[in-house]
This record gives C-alpha cells, sequence and structure tokens, in this order.
C-alpha cells in the first residue's frame, strides 16, 4: 500500500484487497514509527480514524462509497475539527477544541475520508521553514537537519515520508508550493475563493486559500473534486462551477504555449534549480509545447508589498485573541490590560509579534496611506502583469524557490533572508491565481520543485499541464530513504 496512488488505492478498497481499517491502521502504525524523527503532527486521532474507518467499510460493503471513501488524509491544525485540538501552532490556542467542523473538513467527511490526525505549522501559518511552531520545529524526510518548508511543512514532510497519502494546507505567500518543492511532492494552491475559507483561523484574509499535498497532479485532481466548490457560509466563496479535474488530466500538451518570466530566470536562482528547470522545458517540448518569452515587471515589489499587506491583515484577524473568550489566558492578572498584555504577549511567538507589530503600524494614522494604500495599489499592477502575460500564453512556469532546502537555524536571525524564500510565490497569491508545485529534480540529495501558474479557475488546465508532465518523468517517485 505504501507507494500507491489514491486511485490504486480506491481500486484496492474497492475490489476488497484491503478494507479501510487495515489502511488507516498501516498509516497509523507509520506515524508512531517515524513522527517521533519528523515532528510532523501535532495530534494523532487514532480511535476517530479507526471509527471512520469502519464506516467507509460498511459504505464499501453496500455499494454506496465514493471513490474516496476510506482513504487516510491529515488535515492541517489550521482547519477547526469538532472536537479535537486546533492549535494554529500557537500556545494561544493550545487548549482551543473546536466546537463545528470547518467546510474543508466537513466535506473530506462526508466523501468517506478518514481523518489520521492534525499537521504541525508555522504559528498561526506565519513562516516558510515551520521553525515558528509552539511543538517545535518540522524536519526534512531527506535530511532531518533541514526545514521542510512552512507554513504547511507538517503536512509536506508527512506526505514526503508517507505517513499519510494526502493533506491539506494553507496558502497565504507560498505556504503549500514551497514545501511541496522542499519535500519532493506535488502541492496545489487553488485560486482565491476556489476553496472554502470558512473554519480556516485566518491569517491575511484576502490571500490565504486552502489547498492540497499529495504524492502526484493525478491525486490532487481527485482531491480537488471534493475540496472546491462554493459555500454560503464564506463571503469570499466564489459560486464557479467546479468540472471534474480528472476528465482532463491526460489530455494532450500540443500548442499549449508556456510562457517563462524573465523576472524569475535571474541570477539569484541556483544554477542548479535553472538547470533542472531548462530540462522540464525540454521535457515539454518533445510534449508538444510551445515557450514565449514574458515579463512580469512588478516581481520584484511583490515581497514588499504582500509584508504591508498580510501582517497588516494579520494584525486585524489575530485581535480576537486576547485570553477572554477562548484561547490562553494569563494567570491571576490584576486588571483587564493587564489580561490583554500577558496573556497575548504569552501566547504569541516572536514571528507573530514582529507581524502584529508591522501590521499595526502600517495601518496607523499618518502611515495608512503611505505603506498600506501603496501596497494595494502595487498589488493591482502585479495582477495586470499576470492579466497581461495570459493574453499571450496559457500557463507559465518557473522555479517555486530559489534554492533547496536550507539548515535548521540557518536563517532564524535573519527574517529577510527568510522572506525572500517565497520570491516565487508571494505574487501569485497577491493576484489571487492557482498555482502548482511538482518535484523537478535534486541538488545535492534534496528535491526540487517547478511552479505552474493558471490563470483563475484554470486548475483543470494546470492539473493537465502537470500530470502529463509526471507522466514522461520519474522525480514525483523518488523517496527518501528510511521512510
Amino acid at each position: 500500500m505504501l507507494n500507491k496512488s489514491i486511485a490504486e488505492l480506491n481500486h484496492a478498497l474497492h475490489t476488497k484487497k484491503i478494507s479501510s481499517v487495515e489502511l488507516t491502521q498501516f498509516f497509523l502504525g507509520r506515524i508512531k514509527q517515524f513522527d517521533t524523527e519528523l515532528n510532523s503532527f501535532i495530534t494523532v486521532t487514532e480511535e476517530q480514524a479507526l471509527q471512520a474507518a469502519a464506516r467507509a467499510d460498511a459504505q464499501l460493503a453496500q455499494g454506496t462509497a465514493g471513490p474516496l471513501a476510506g482513504i487516510p488524509i491529515a488535515q492541517k491544525d489550521i482547519f477547526c475539527t469538532q472536537g479535537v485540538k486546533t492549535s494554529c501552532g500557537s500556545k494561544m490556542l493550545d487548549n482551543f477544541i473546536a466546537p463545528y467542523d470547518a467546510t474543508v473538513v466537513k466535506r473530506f467527511n462526508a466523501a468517506g475520508m478518514v481523518m489520521l490526525g492534525k499537521t504541525n505549522m508555522d504559528e498561526f501559518a506565519m513562516g516558510s521553514s515551520n521553525e515558528n511552531s509552539y511543538y517545535g520545529p518540522v524536519k526534512n524526510p531527506w535530511h532531518l537537519g533541514y526545514v521542510p518548508g512552512g507554513s504547511s511543512g507538517g503536512s509536506a514532510a508527512a506526505v514526503a515520508a508517507q505517513l499519510t497519502p494526502a493533506a491539506t494546507g494553507t496558502d497565504t505567500g507560498g505556504s503549500i508550493r514551497q514545501p511541496a518543492a522542499l519535500c519532493g511532492i506535488s502541492g496545489i494552491k487553488p485560486t482565491y475563493g476556489r476553496v472554502s475559507r470558512y473554519g480556516m483561523i485566518a491569517f491575511a484574509s484576502s490571500l490565504d486559500q486552502g489547498g492540497l499535498f499529495a504524492k502526484t497532479a493525478e491525486d490532487l485532481a481527485w482531491l480537488l473534486n471534493v475540496m472546491a466548490g462554493f459555500d454560503e457560509n464564506d463571503s469570499t466563496s466564489v459560486a464557479h462551477d467546479v468540472p471534474d479535474y480528472t476528465l482532463t488530466l491526460n489530455d494532450s500538451l500540443k500548442g499549449l504555449r508556456i510562457g517563462l518570466p524573465k523576472e524569475f530566470f535571474n541570477p539569484s536562482l541556483d544554477k542548479e534549480i535553472a538547470n533542472a528547470i531548462q530540462a522540464a522545458i525540454k521535457e515539454y517540448e518533445k510534449l508538444g509545447a510551445t515557450f514565449h518569452e514574458i515579463s512580469l515587471p512588478n516581481t520584484a515589489l511583490s515581497i514588499p508589498a504582500y509584508y504591508v499587506i498580510a501582517p497588516a491583515e494579520c494584525s486585524s484577524n489575530l485581535a480576537r485573541f486576547d485570553g477572554v473568550r477562548y484561547g490562553h489566558r494569563c494567570k491571576n492578572p490584576h486588571d483587564l490590560e493587564d489580561l490583554y498584555k500577558r496573556s497575548r504577549s504569552e501566547g504569541f511567538g516572536k514571528e507573530v509579534v514582529r507581524r502584529i507589530m508591522i501590521g499595526t503600524y502600517a495601518l496607523s494614522t499618518g502611515y495608512y496611506d503611505a505603506y498600506y494604500i501603496k501596497a494595494q495599489k502595487i498589488r493591482r499592477l502585479v495582477r495586470q502583469d499576470f492579466d497581461d502575460a495570459f493574453k499571450k500564453v496559457d500557463v507559465i512556469l518557473g522555479p517555486t524557490t530559489p534554492t533547496p532546502a536550507f539548515k535548521l537555524g540557518e536563517k532564524t536571525s535573519d527574517p529577510l533572508s527568510m522572506y525572500l524564500s517565497d520570491i516565487y510565490t508571494i505574487a501569485v497569491n497577491l493576484a489571487g491565481l492557482p498555482g502548482i508545485s511538482v518535484p523537478v529534480g535534486f541538488i545535492q540529495g534534496l528535491p526540487i520543485g517547478m511552479q505552474l501558474i493558471g490563470h483563475s479557475f484554470k486548475e483543470a488546465r494546470l492539473l493537465n499541464t502537470a500530470h502529463v508532465y509526471q507522466k514522461a518523468t520519474d522525480w514525483h517517485t523518488k523517496k527518501p530513504e528510511g521512510f
């Protein structure tokens, strides 16, 4: 069962070669065996998982099971799960038991999938290395001395180490695509509004989007069929038809126009990553695609714009964590002001405090126009760059990250260097576009990824472009030794 795709697991379950309970026990056993090294899970829900697996087996026996029934999945610990701790990787929510399920969780439960547990993450999704978690850093299964990327590093590491066939993540500035690249797996960030944000604890509301990790683009297509769709509980959800993403996976790429942004291929890009991307380009040419140089001239402004907008929104969203209604509360407060100050100071980690302070400053009187409004104007220019590019091409291709994974602790004292690791992913969030990262090679034993970017609601095209490439290559079949 270890190397099977979701389609293969579906076949095994429906032909009674294995039961969901047996499959669930297999992956729970792997979590027990390996996660003490990786630290990819915050909570393992063994009892609930086995109960869900038994229900799935009953559906399979009755012939009423859907295509994902009985297949295990892990949920990033930012999605509310009824009766199970939802911590966001923070001391602030270490004691928070969600009273309801996020829409994403509810949809996977309704599809009969089995939740194995909640995965580790950077606190409130703020980070690019998964070193900002209250529960400790996650390790990269390809080399335990290196980061898995973040903020969804726990989900990425768990899939890469085959502790789960699939996992959810969230992507605010690259937090699915970057860890997918650094862990050698496939990860998709859908169009903003394609996946419900209801029950997904907010970091930056205009940027956050739920997405997925799996071994292959084909697996992502099966999962996105369930995850995507309009939700009346989410005011940012878009009522746009959801196709069956599996139907067009094998479409020919002949005549596909792929854009290569000249801004992505600059001296800061690792030469070996550039060479791997060039090899992928040659593979696509064999498959019938054509390549065209394009320009995204405001790419360099994406990071400064993002690090004004995202902290501003985070400072507003995190104001609700005050020690009064739920979450961490300081002991023996002297008065209300002391309650607020100590509860928040004790509950939040350094990176979260840094971003709250930056955001509050950017929104303050006298600086709102100079920083926040200007950043939003840059965001509009970034979106216009993509709109202009998609008049000429169907898909945009480039590296996911400028380097492979870096060592644990290497960048923790240099936040700016850490922020620059998202240089190729942030613009996609500012523009609200879909993006996918798939494995494209290795550098000194560490995986690297290739990013494909599509126009709004063109996830089917991205999945098709990625899947056909994966059929022609074998990078996605490589597994870390020891797992």
